[in-house]
């Protein structure tokens, strides 16, 4: 026998070996807990027709692996307790010590439930009495996968101390405070997110190949050979980019900015709808360089003075030209831009403003809404919104492997199918900001997400609660188009689903930061969803909704639910802020409004005498918003028309 058939053969018994030994996925571990009161599934893998045997709390359980190796039984329902001993025995024995029956909880989403405990804005003072025994804490590590794995690549359960709490997920050490505290019952929480994800890439294939936006994103992932990933990439942005792959900034020559002269001949460029990112608008997962042009036409009155540009936000940096001349740059992709352009530059007729965008990382591009977008010339608003020239000038290929964003389902697959069906209560979830430049897209993947999970539990509606985007960016100066609205909105329409809540954080953001560090009042207003949905507790969960509006007598007569014991200002002043106005010309106007009665807000405004549509909160920070009810819960954000907003 060769060397090398030895050494086959070896590794041959060494892998039956192994395989005969029984094991369970890594969800399961000592210290974890076990849902109460519905039965409860562990499963696993051994050798072929080997027989297994489950003991706990005094009930053993006899099963045997299937022709593929794999095992499972269903523990009858349990009532709260513990610690007990989960014995599973093979041809091999494992004890999980330390066992807790409570509830079980998964907490899902994007960087603002990643956020840590350590971070959060008292999170010293919490981690150092974050001694809660009966709260148990699980992290899923970091994973994409192509297809469905079984198992996850680490992870364990562990006792809720100052140093596991650490760094574990702030918003989900809150909602578990507040469970063990009321409930005084063992509390798991499995904590599985990934910042700066989108919410397709955490929904299974059953779901995703039947959406119209995604089904054949799906259909290129399940066939891509990763090992020649890099490859695909290049040809795809080869194809999308109509010839090889610009290294260098083609735009700039001998350091001049020749892609920004007047006279520079754009008309083989492409048209971009301009403010969008460029990934949304034909040019995916482009890193790199990119050259916007707009011509603007002056009038002699125009050019008198000089004149104010606004362009909104820029991801990343930028470099701006006037006719060829730099008027300003900035390297911050969430800064709003705001350049003068001198007087001596202007020209009666064709202008030419150009953009030099880089992009150094996930969105690219001038974003924001329309009305951010805007040339001030002699007292006179000009529009520069809506198609732009546009052409890519230096784009790199990026990573080699799959990021979580790259196809959709490549987070499921990795990083929420491992724990199916392991029994819980139900899911927490912080994510929309990634999504929020669709957000009408979003009024189906996200109900669609929901279901999906719910079909691979096979546990019926199990609870579903979700925090809505807080307040964020720039506020407003005049009302205007919001894409974190329309987000906000696609949330709050999710809650046709049953067994759905909403937790508001419209007044705990932050204009500069889009990880707001207060995550223990988040984490609070989950719970009381959990306490009234989960655990049918007479609380309020919810500050006051939208239920109707009627226009009488040149107001709007809002009526609100969820008020709770009554409507309250949190201010001095009295008066009701963040409404607006508009009437059949859809142009919206500040409002004043006042409270009539418990639930019934009068709102009225000089420049709308016929108003035919109401807002409230409606923008990216309504940081004025000072509706409330009693029990100190914000009002949620809302509009009474269905006009097309600037979303997706």
């Amino acid at each position: 026998m060769t060397t090398k058939k030895f050494l086959i053969l070896l590794l041959a018994l060494v892998a039956i070996q192994v395989h005969a030994e029984v094991k369970l996925p890594k969800i399961f571990s000592s210290n974890m807990v076990l849902q109460q009161g519905i039965e409860i599934p562990v499963w696993g893998w051994g050798n072929k027709g080997e027989q297994v045997i489950v003991t706990f709390n005094n009930t053993s359980l006899h099963t045997k692996a299937d022709k593929n190796g794999k095992w499972s039984i269903k523990l009858p329902a349990q009532e709260y307790g513990g610690p007990y001993t989960l014995t599973v025995k093979g041809k091999n024995t494992i004890e999980f010590k330390n066992v807790m029956v409570g509830e079980v909880w998964v907490c899902s989403g994007q960087s603002n439930m990643e956020f840590q405990l350590a971070n959060a804005s008292n999170g010293a003072e919490e981690i150092e009495k974050a001694n809660y025994p009966k709260m148990r804490l699980f992290t899923v590590s970091r994973r994409t996968a192509q297809f469905p794995e079984d198992d996850l690549t680490s992870g364990e359960w562990v006792e809720c101390s100052p140093e596991t709490a650490s760094q574990f997920s702030a918003v989900a050490y809150f909602f578990g405070k507040s469970l063990v505290n009321k409930l005084d019952v063992p509390i798991g929480l499995i904590h599985t997110s990934w910042g700066g994800t989108v919410a397709e890439t955490w929904t299974s294939q059953e779901t995703i190949k039947n959406d119209p936006d995604f089904k054949e994103a799906l259909s290129e992932l399940q066939h891509i050979d990763l090992d020649n990933y890099r490859q695909l990439k290049t040809e795809k942005l080869e194809k999308i980019l109509g010839g090889t792959i610009p290294s260098n900034d083609l735009g700039i020559q001998n350091g001049q900015a020749i892609w920004a002269v007047s006279d520079f001949d754009d008309s083989s460029w492409k048209s971009i709808s301009t403010p969008a990112l460029w990934e949304g608008e034909g040019f995916p997962d482009i890193d790199g360089i990119a050259w916007y042009r707009k011509e603007i036409n002056l009038t002699e009155e125009q050019i008198q003075a000089d004149a104010t540009l606004h362009l909104g936000k820029i991801d990343d940096n930028d470099i701006t030209f006037w006719n060829g001349v730099k008027i300003g740059a900035i390297n911050q992709y969430d800064a709003n831009r705001i350049y003068t352009v001198e007087k001596n530059i202007l020209k009666v007729g064709k202008n030419v403003l150009t953009v030099r965008v880089e992009d150094t990382g996930g969105g690219g591009g001038i974003y924001g809404a329309p009305d951010d977008l805007y040339l001030v010339a002699n007292k006179q608003k000009i529009d520069v919104a809506g198609a732009w020239k546009f052409k890519i000038s230096k784009a790199v290929i990026g990573n080699e492997t799959l990021g979580p964003n790259s196809y959709p389902t490549l987070l499921y697959n990795g990083m929420i199918n491992p724990l199916v069906p392991y029994a819980i209560k139900g899911a927490i979830w912080y994510q929309g900001e990634s999504n929020a430049d669709r957000a009408k897209q979003y009024q189906r993947i996200f109900p669609n997400m929901i279901s999906d999970w719910r079909n691979h539990w096979n546990q019926g509606d199990f609870t579903f609660l979700f925090v809505q985007l807080a307040n964020y960016m720039k506020p407003a100066e005049l009302p205007t188009e919001s894409t974190w609205a329309e987000l906000r909105e696609a949330q709050t329409m999710t809650l046709d689903l049953p067994n759905t809540g909403m937790a508001s954080a419209i007044d705990i953001g932050e204009a500069n930061d889009i990880h707001p560090k207060n995550k223990e009042d988040v984490g609070k207003r989950l719970a009381l969803n959990a306490f009234k949905i989960a655990y049918k507790q007479e609380v309020v969960n919810s500050g006051p909704m939208f239920d109707k509006v009627e226009f009488r007598n040149g107001k709007a007569v809002v009526t609100f639910k969820s008020t709770g014991s009554e409507l309250i200002t949190k201010d001095k002043y009295g008066y009701v802020k963040a409404f607006t106005l508009a009437g059949p010309d859809h142009k919206f106007y500040w409002a004043k409004a006042k409270i009539t009665d418990n639930n019934t807000i009068e709102v009225g405004c000089d420049a709308v005498s016929n108003p035919v549509a109401v807002r409230f909160g409606w923008a990216d920070n309504p940081e004025d918003l000072n509706l409330y009810n009693a029990e100190g819960l914000p009002a949620v954000p809302f509009r009474s028309d269905d006009w097309p907003g600037i979303a997706k």
